[in-house]
């Protein structure tokens, strides 16, 4: 019996799958509708490749996932970040640690990850095919699925693997719905904040390392690094409370109110720092004295909290302090939209977990039929834990079709 694997979708997921599959003696082609390979992988980091987590404690690492953390928590104890490290430092790939917990080729060039992944297809014996486009799956009749291209021509298999990321329209599905399957409908997640205020778009590029930032209308805050961007806000901090309140923020139309605390630090502490400037340098003018903000953003938040320039910190006034601090810790705006950026668009949602062993990725319905990758109802925050979650589910899904196939 023919026990070719077609795995649909040459990403991170599809290629991983692909070469472990392959490691186990079966033959397997890759399909590719555009004529790119792994192209999220190239672009991934700022074209750095934030590879994976170093987040190697799994009762940790799950809690990072807004959808699909406690489907991964077992798969996690079989192939997490560390088998991760350890199959691409086998590969030759040096990677490197940043101080922030993410992980990344020692090059700094996603493109040591993309010929690492494709290299180690080819050493397996993989086939690939771009320009490839399946448009529609028949399930096995005496064990052969018919997997059909936009072409017209059908290829036969013994198991399928999809592998084609996230869409971002709910139709980009309707092929899998066709098969009875159950898809949660798609909607954005890690995206920024526009902010229709031209004055805080004027501090484009400014940064900084430890804000707070809370959506009050559902209470969910995150925390971490802030950049403002000329579309509003951006930053680790604001794309994983996007994440967080994926759907949330979807079913508001992305209309809701940012709260922003640009220190880090709670009131209490912030207005003990501001009363011990004032009681060291008194004569000293607000806009030279940045409280450990950036110049550009202290001098805004001066404005903000209508302070005149020339004001010194003995002539600042108790109800001036109580509105700088205000402004500091708490400062709020109108989100009024959304920015995606498009080659590294993430998903919340797709093919529903419940229908999919967590033991083997397989479809409960339709035996033969796998998943890895985005393409399920699984989506994490920034920090390498898609990429994580690509690979422990090719992984699993390799190992499910061996078992599958062998028994």
């Amino acid at each position: 019996m023919n026990k070719e694997v077609i795995v649909v979708g040459g990403g991170a997921a599809g290629f991983f799958a692909a070469i472990h599959i392959a490691r186990s003696g079966l033959p397997v082609t890759i399909l590719e509708k555009t004529p790119n390979l792994l192209s999220k992988v190239r672009i991934s980091g700022g074209g750095r490749c934030n590879v994976l987590p170093a987040c190697y404690d799994v009762e940790q690492l799950y809690l990072h996932y807004p959808r699909g953390g406690r489907f991964l928590r077992k798969l996690f104890y079989e192939f997490g970040p560390r088998e991760a490290y350890e199959w691409f430092s086998r590969q030759g790939v040096a990677l490197k640690t940043e101080a922030d917990g993410r992980v990344f080729p020692a090059s700094d060039s996603s493109e040591t990850i993309v010929q690492c992944l494709m290299r180690a297809a080819e050493e397996a014996g993989v086939k690939v095919c771009t320009r490839a486009d399946v448009v529609e799956l028949k399930p096995a009749t005496e064990g052969q699925w018919s997997v059909v291209l936009a072409s017209g021509k059908s290829l036969p298999a013994a198991a399928v693997v999809l592998t084609t990321g996230g869409g971002n329209k709910h139709k980009h599905y309707a092929w899998i719905e066709s098969l009875g399957l159950s898809v949660v409908p798609p909607v954005p997640s890690l995206f920024t904040f526009n902010i229709e205020d031209a004055a805080l778009r004027g501090l484009q590029g400014v940064s900084v390392p430890a804000a707070r930032v809370t959506l009050p209308q559902w209470k969910m805050t995150e925390e971490g690094p802030l950049l403002v961007t000329h579309w509003g806000m951006s930053g680790p901090a604001v794309l994983r409370l996007s994440a967080w309140g994926a759907r949330l923020l979807h079913e508001a139309a992305y209309q809701t109110q940012v709260r922003v605390n640009w220190i880090g630090v709670l009131p209490a502490v912030m207005e003990a720092r501001l009363r011990e400037t004032i009681k060291q340098n008194p004569d000293k003018k607000l806009k030279n004295t940045y409280v450990g903000l950036p110049k550009r953003l202290w001098v805004y938040l001066c404005q903000r909290a209508q302070l005149s320039e020339e004001i010194t910190w003995k002539q600042l006034s108790n109800k001036q302090l109580q509105t700088l601090l205000c402004l500091l810790c708490a400062d709020e705006y109108e989100i009024s939209g959304k920015t995606t950026f498009k080659e590294e668009f993430v998903t919340c949602g797709g093919v529903d977990l419940r229908e999919v062993s967590a033991k083997t990725m397989m479809s409960k319905k339709l035996p033969g039929l796998f998943f890895a990758g985005e393409i399920l109802d699984i989506d994490g925050i920034t920090g390498g834990f898609n990429f994580q979650a690509a690979w422990t589910t090719a992984y699993m899904a390799a190992t499910g079709v061996r078992r599958f196939l062998f028994g």
